[in-house]
């Protein structure tokens, strides 16, 4: 079998919504009145928090897949004022997030439990609040979110090598440029992270095999498997790989914004940042090349997103070990293509009509579990009631 990411194709119902006359989609799909429609016609559940759990109507996988977002859509009108990162979330609203993560990560361990055949992972999206609304690669909603997808390998390993220049694969440069010029620097301050569940994984180890990937990306391993996931201590070591991902970068990019400049505000890990980061000329003479081409390149400079996003995500790998792993400022990469997974949506009612059945199914199983555990209350739609 030949390794390489691949491409499948996922079929959907056409969504039967109307974009305002003058308004790009993406900017349309982050208003209230869309996100009143995902609550109505694909709603599964909601608390009092402010979360919702829907169904994909433009899916990633017609064998699981569905997302919870923090809908701030009513309470900050404000596209870009709402949280598009975890660190940015309430710290009640996050306990019941991470509460509600375990029990999907764990229905989806359960129903799937062979790794030689499904691939199972889990992770949120985010993107930097500098990024233009209709710029191609913005998620098409400005909200923090997460996802929780099944892949059949089967469908993996019948489907066609993707163009390996495909920019959602090549993490628009990011990627190439942490790798080629800061790889040890980047991954020696992850080591300093007070990290006790996670484990980092031996390089080549957390690939899967049918594509390839990650590539590069730094991972860590879960010790002690599921059972971590109910442990606040992993939830905490989760979120401090995040902070150190976002410390990291916003020094790198202050840097090259700004010559020499002072360390950035509300830092989480100063110490580190001081002693392993703006004291390090490999970081530095990088900083140096990319503020030297951007001054020269315009093109190349209206590329760079000078805040953090990031695709960060727990997987299950061949050997059915849960792994982390964050990516390195995606710019359109869905969460799905840093394992290698290039999805194509066609419009296809038959098609998804016969899938449609089995993964209602499971989604409204797995609603059960999080009521009866108090995480919210069912939603009605035409297609399901509040069993």
């Amino acid at each position: 079998m030949q390794s390489g990411p691949r491409e499948i194709v996922t079929p959907f119902r056409q969504i039967p919504l109307e974009v305002p006359e003058g308004m790009k989609p993406n900017e349309f799909f982050n208003s209230t009145e869309n996100l009143n429609d995902l609550v109505h016609n694909n709603g599964l559940l909601q608390n009092p928090e402010g979360l919702l759990l829907y169904r994909k109507a433009l899916g990633h996988s017609n064998e699981f897949d569905t997302s919870i977002i923090y809908n701030t859509s009513q309470s900050i009108l404000d596209p870009l004022g709402r949280p598009v990162r975890r660190t940015q979330v309430p710290e009640g609203v996050k306990h019941v997030w991470n509460r509600m993560n375990e029990i999907l990560y764990e229905y989806m361990l359960e129903q799937y439990p062979d790794p030689e055949r499904h691939l199972v992972l889990a992770g949120e999206a985010s993107l930097d609040a500098t990024w233009p609304l209709t710029s191609p690669g913005v998620p098409s909603i400005r909200m923090l979110h997460n996802h929780f997808i099944v892949f059949d390998k089967a469908q993996l390993r019948d489907a066609p090598i993707a163009d390996a220049s495909n920019p959602n694969l090549t993490d628009g440069g990011q990627h190439s440029l942490f790798q080629a010029y800061m790889r040890d620097v980047y991954r020696a301050f992850f080591d300093e992270l007070d990290l006790e569940i996670l484990r980092p994984c031996v390089p080549g180890s957390c690939k899967i095999a049918i594509t390839g990937y990650p590539q590069g990306l730094p991972s860590w391993e879960v010790t002690g498997g599921a059972e971590s996931l109910k442990e606040v201590r992993f939830w905490k070591e989760y979120d401090t790989i995040l902070k150190g991902f976002i410390d990291f970068y916003r020094t790198f990019f202050g840097q090259v914004s700004t010559r020499n400049a002072p360390m950035a505000r509300d830092i989480h890990f100063p110490d580190l940042v001081e002693n392993k980061l703006l004291f390090n000329n490999d970081l530095l003479k990088t900083a140096k090349m990319v503020r030297d081409r951007c001054i020269k390149d315009a093109k190349y400079a209206n590329s760079i997103r000078w805040q953090p996003a990031f695709k960060q995500l727990i997987y299950r790998n061949d050997a059915g070990k849960l792994i982390v792993t964050i990516s390195q400022n995606s710019i359109g990469n869905a969460i799905t293509e840093l394992l290698g997974v290039v999805v194509k949506r066609v419009p296809d009612a038959d098609a998804y009509g016969q899938a449609e059945p089995a993964l209602i199914d499971r989604l409204l199983a797995v609603r059960r579990r999080l009521v009866a555990a108090d995480l919210g209350s069912p939603i009605a739609t035409a297609q399901w009631g509040t069993d």
